[in-house]
């Protein structure tokens, strides 16, 4: 015969022998006095799924499964998806804790906004090494970007399917050893920057923009930097401005006058900055701080346009005829994003269809931090 349990205002209670039939030996609950442990709802409708236990007693009425589950999804929010989550994982071999106040694990989710404590296979609470801190999420819902690293993800979409993704701070570096010569002279034009006659390692060890070539050309060394690219070499001091293109009309969103766009100094960074707002608007500042940050880090980036992604990074670069396959792709973002579900799936599902890893650049005017996202299999 399966015990029972009671709803009381700490948990389900569960007497008799049940410390040793579900604390001990597969990480329910909570001891309490004696045998007795108390359950989360969660916990209780889980055995009550499994028929582990009778029934449990809400204000004086025996609930079976059906009742108990449709009662703790009226007055817990996101009870059912996270049952879903539950019972998935408990199905795949895991021990987890919730992450409730006095429950084994609350004390070890380390600030994160986790649902549950998931314990290492065959490893159980309160000690047990700790395979996930898992927070799960309705594809309905958004998911602030700040704060996320160290979280696995759970996300339910509307059919009850559960993916799973492994989210981390990251600290990317390079081996890529180059650094552009000084004295590059190009002429600005409208959302790029042409090098008629640029040196030949600057493309060919530097992997900085892309030749002017054809089959039919008369010119050799001639190449179009982008305006990402053309910004950090004139920051570097490589680059200066021979000419500039004047234009007559705003160049894109952003874009509010004509002429070269510049700050008061009047240097070619600065032109080629302020061409860079009034093609893409404040966005460009963000990017390029990541562009720059990745080249201090002797990593290459490119863009990640055919990707939908800002850029695609190759680490160690020596020569573009060897030129390795790229790693990662990058999005630039604003700590404070707040992700739809949807996009994180579809950004995580064509980096690896290209063998590739998601990294997410939270950007603001005095940090970047990187934020890798990867799908997982429990």
């Amino acid at each position: 015969m399966q015990p029972d349990g009671e709803l009381r205002d700490d948990g389900i209670h569960v007497g008799g022998d049940a410390r040793q039939r579900f604390y001990d030996s597969r990480g329910y609950g909570r001891p309490r006095d004696g045998n007795a442990i108390s359950l989360t709802p969660l916990e209780a409708a889980h055995l009550l799924f499994r028929g582990d236990l009778g029934a449990v007693t809400v204000d004086g009425e025996d609930l079976g499964f059906e009742a108990f589950f449709v009662h703790a999804a009226a007055v817990q929010d996101r009870f059912a998806v996270r049952f879903l989550v539950y019972a998935d994982l408990r199905d795949r071999g895991f021990y987890l804790s919730p992450t409730r106040e006095g429950w084994p694990g609350h004390d070890r989710q380390a600030g994160t906004d986790a649902d549950f404590i998931v314990y290492e296979r065959g490893e159980s609470p309160p000690s047990g090494g700790i395979a996930h801190r898992l927070r799960v999420v309705g594809e309905r819902e958004s998911i602030l970007a700040a704060g996320l690293a160290g979280t696995t993800l759970a996300v339910v979409d509307e059919e009850s399917d559960i993916t799973y993704f492994e989210t981390a701070a990251i600290d990317p570096a390079g081996g890529t050893d180059y650094d552009a010569p000084q004295g590059i002279t190009g002429v600005l034009l409208a959302d790029r920057v042409v090098v008629w006659d640029a040196p030949t390692d600057l493309y060919d060890r530097g992997f900085y923009g892309r030749p002017l070539s054809g089959r039919a050309a008369t010119l050799d060394g001639a190449l179009q930097l982008s305006l990402l690219e053309a910004a950090y070499l004139a920051g570097t001091g490589s680059l200066r401005l021979t000419e500039t293109l004047a234009l007559s009309e705003p160049v894109g969103e952003g874009g509010t006058h004509g002429g070269v766009i510049g700050d008061d100094d009047g240097s070619a960074a600065a032109a080629i900055r302020g061409r860079g707002r009034a093609v893409e608007g404040e966005k460009f500042d963000r990017r390029r701080r990541v562009y720059r940050d990745l080249r201090d880090r002797d990593i290459v980036p490119k863009t990640g346009f055919k990707f939908g992604a800002d850029f695609r990074t190759y680490l160690d670069v020596e020569t573009v005829e060897d030129l390795p396959h790229s790693e990662h792709l990058v999005r630039v973002i604003e700590p404070d994003h707040a992700f739809v579900p949807r996009e994180l799936s579809l950004d995580v599902r064509l980096a690896g269809g290209v063998r590739k890893r998601m990294v997410f650049a939270l950007t603001d005017a005095s940090s970047i931090d990187y934020l890798s996202v990867d799908r997982l299999t429990p």
